[in-house]
Parts: structure tokens; C-alpha cells; sequence
């Protein structure tokens, strides 16, 4: 199994804002004062648009997406929170915490897919949870390696340790359960996605660990990253709040590798950081300010990594 790609799914936004049903435990969003829904959603699309054609100039198949202005989905730019692709076919559609999110989810996107040559044997649906009051955001809640079967996972309110462990199950990986947290106004309160404290690449892993209270929790999380032979790059809780956990390994022309993310990812890092990372790829960053700070989301969770098998 694959723990690279070279092909994503990226939705191209027409009424991005800050979502005000995502707020209530995503404490990364920010209005953005002083400026009018459009412009907000224009700034967006040109930050979409830049990462797109710098990701397409490396070589990487982006396969772009218009969001539709009939739904009201502010968040749409994110589509990793409710699909999955996997190498053996499978599609899986997650639960989502916010009603609003729920619309986000669409058939055509499936269908156009295979019209590019994607192979889809199997839709896995989970979206019946919503009904228990439970979640499970994709790869937003889940942190996978692919490579070597194992799920990393943060709980929280849109991650259920029940479905987490049904959506192992299902794809015979090991669970690696654990809570991180970050300090807001003072208080220590549970981070919203695992992927903005820890990312997995094929031979490193970044992580937060400070955010990860519980010392045996931590230590745990730690042993399993590196016995599955990942480098670790420890990163501090001001660096996740640049969102430098929030990142991709992708492949581009030649199988050459890319770690994507954000530009303020790229400048918070140290000088150690960076040179480690450079040892497993180039780090390819892009400015997407406006999408961090109203969406509290960066560029991992803009990408949808498509492993389906082609024609």
C-alpha cells in the first residue's frame, strides 16, 4: 500500500466565510473584520487558484471541483472531512459535526472521478451517525499510514472512538487513540481534527506531542510513529497554530516528493525543521491567510488524496 499519492481532490469555493456552525469547538476560525462576504470569498479563490497551479507545476493531477452556489457551504473548501479514497476502490463518506457541512457531500463528484479513469468498487457510508449525534471528519479526525495500517486518532466531539474503531475494522488497520489539546483563553480544551497537531508522511511524522497531556497517551503515540520507522519533527503548539502540523506529502513529476502547505506552515518552522524535513522532500508552500483564518483549516485539509486504482 501507498502511503504517497500523486492525485487530489480540491473544491473550488463560491461562498467561503467563516462558518458559525464550525466555531463552536473549532477555536483556529477568525472573522475577518472590515471586509464583505464577497471579497472575503474572492481572496479564497485566488489563494485556491495559486496553490492549485503551484501544485499542477510540480506535477501533481489536481482534479478541481466547483462548489455549487445552490448549498449554503462555507466550507466546502475542505473536502477531506467527508471522503476518503482508498487503493483497493473503496470510498469513504464520514459523518459531519456541522448540518451545513452535510450538504458538502455530492454523488456527481464520485461520478465525475470515474469519468477520469478512477476506479470506485465500493462506497463505505457512515453518514447515518449523524442521526446518534456522531462523528467521524474523514481525515480531518483521522491521521492515516497507509503503508503500514495503522489510524491515528484524536478524539474529540467530531471524533468518535466507536466509529473510529468500526471505520479500523473495516480496513484492517491499528487503532492509535489518544486526546491532544491546546490552550485556549486559559483553559486547556480538546483539539477539533488530529490532523492540524500530527501529519504522516511515508518516512517521517510530524507531531505536536506537548499537546498530548497524558503522558503514557503520548509516549504510546510516539513509540507506535517510531516503530513504524518515521523520523519525527516535533513541533511546538504556536507552530500548529501557523498550522505547520497541518500538512501533505504528495508526489509530483517523477515521483519526486512535496511537503504542501501553508506559507505562515513554511515561515514558522526552525532552521533543525526544516533541514529534516528536506532530507524526505521539498517543502512546497503557498499563502492561503485568508482560508486559515476565517476556515481554521490550511492546506492539508484543502486536499482530498485520491488512491483509487485507474483504468
Amino acid at each position: 500500500m501507498k502511503q504517497v499519492t500523486n492525485s487530489v481532490l480540491m473544491i473550488r469555493p463560491v461562498a467561503f466565510r467563516m462558518n458559525e456552525q464550525t466555531t463552536e469547538n473549532n477555536y483556529f476560525q477568525k472573522e475577518l473584520s472590515g471586509m464583505l462576504p464577497a471579497a472575503v470569498n474572492a481572496k479564497a479563490q485566488q489563494e485556491f487558484d495559486a496553490l492549485v497551479i503551484h501544485l499542477q507545476s510540480v506535477g501533481v493531477n489536481v482534479v478541481v471541483v466547483d462548489d455549487t452556489p445552490e448549498t449554503d457551504t462555507p466550507d466546502s473548501i475542505f473536502p477531506n472531512n467527508w471522503i476518503s479514497f482508498h487503493d483497493n476502490g473503496d470510498v469513504v463518506l464520514y459523518p459531519m459535526f456541522a448540518e451545513n457541512r452535510r450538504a458538502e457531500r455530492r454523488e456527481d463528484i464520485l461520478d465525475l472521478l470515474e469519468e477520469k479513469g478512477f476506479v470506485i468498487e465500493n462506497v463505505i457510508d457512515f453518514t447515518s451517525a449523524e442521526e446518534d449525534g456522531v462523528f467521524l471528519e474523514g481525515t480531518g479526525s483521522l491521521v492515516l499510514d497507509r503503508a503500514k495500517s495503522i489510524a491515528y486518532c484524536a478524539l474529540s466531539p467530531r471524533a468518535n472512538e466507536e466509529l473510529f474503531i468500526e471505520f479500523c475494522e473495516d480496513f484492517d488497520a491499528a487503532p492509535v487513540i489518544f486526546e491532544a489539546f491546546h490552550t485556549v483563553d486559559g483553559k486547556r480544551k480538546l483539539i477539533y481534527h488530529t490532523n492540524v497537531m500530527m501529519s504522516v508522511g511515508e518516512h517521517f511524522a510530524i507531531i505536536c506531542a506537548d499537546m498530548i497531556d497524558d503522558k503514557k497517551e503520548r509516549k504510546m503515540v510516539l513509540d507506535n510513529l517510531r516503530a513504524s520507522g518515521k523520523e519525527l519533527v516535533l513541533i511546538t503548539e504556536k507552530q500548529v497554530e501557523h498550522f505547520a502540523g497541518n500538512v501533505l506529502e504528495l508526489s509530483g513529476t517523477n515521483d519526486k516528493r512535496y511537503i504542501v502547505m501553508s506559507t505562515a506552515a513554511a515561515e514558522s518552522l526552525n532552521a533543525a525543521q526544516k533541514t529534516q524535513l528536506e532530507k524526505h522532500a521539498s517543502i512546497l508552500s503557498a499563502n492561503l491567510q485568508t482560508i486559515e483564518t476565517c476556515g481554521g483549516g490550511s492546506a492539508r485539509c484543502m486536499m482530498a488524496e485520491i488512491f483509487l486504482p485507474k483504468n
